[in-house]
């Protein structure tokens, strides 16, 4: 079962330095429709204006996700961390126990980012946090593992999480196709950062959403050249 999101009808919210797109409810915008899909919370889609961003804020037990789609996002936080993700890579921040973070856009040109909030598998977690590139070329065909709660994607370079869920990417040239075994008893939560695809005879256009259900073989064709985010989650 696919039911797609269109871009239009998702909640936003304009703040001037931060323009946000939410999947669900989320700050001011609530939807007693879509609080969640399964253990996915939160889905933010944000644009940061240069030179500003999320001054020091605490989580906790929270696994949150950031997507760059465009320019960069640096982040600092009272661990001692501090990085730059660029786009078309991947950090995770498992909140645990609490961490205070800031997130801002250093570039000269404004930063899109898809901001990502699993529910973990339990409280309590040391809080963490990390990066990693992954290069769009790797993902050409299929479907990759950015960040992961299964020790077995782990070899494959994945970010850890501590959550029953996968975040995956795909980059598909216009006509490839790309298959991801679900499982009927899984939820799954689609964006395409770029392009559009089709899926089960439905269109889903760039940074649409499309919840996914009962649904054992995921199969996704892309209409034109497509950069797509999925999310696998435990119902």
């Amino acid at each position: 079962m696919i039911d797609v999101r269109p871009f239009a009808e998702l909640g936003h919210a304009d703040h001037g330095w931060l323009d946000a797109k939410h999947h669900f409810s989320f700050a001011d915008y609530y939807d007693p429709r879509r609080m969640h899909w399964g253990a996915l919370r939160v889905w933010n889609d944000d644009a940061i204006a240069p030179g500003t961003g999320f001054g020091t804020h605490p989580h906790r037990d929270m696994e949150i996700i950031t997507y760059v789609r465009q320019g960069a996002i640096t982040h600092r936080d009272n661990l001692g961390n501090s990085g730059r993700t660029e786009a078309g890579d991947v950090q995770v921040m498992s909140a645990g126990t609490g961490i205070m973070h800031s997130e801002y856009n250093r570039e000269p040109g404004t930063t899109r980012i898809f901001q990502i909030w699993i529910m973990p598998d339990r409280t309590g977690h040391a809080p963490s946090w990390g990066t990693r590139s992954f290069p769009r070329g790797e993902r050409g065909g299929g479907f990759v593992a950015l960040a992961s709660g299964y020790d077995a994607d782990a070899g494959g370079d994945a970010l850890p999480i501590h959550a029953d869920a996968r975040v995956l990417g795909a980059t598909l040239k216009k006509g490839e196709s790309a298959e991801y075994r679900l499982g009927v008893e899984r939820m799954g939560y689609l964006v395409p950062a770029k392009g559009s695809v089709e899926i089960e005879g439905k269109t889903v256009g760039t940074r649409d959403g499309a919840a996914i259900s009962e649904t054992d073989t995921l199969v996704v064709r892309a209409l034109d050249d497509a950069e797509i985010v999925l999310v696998d989650v435990a119902a």
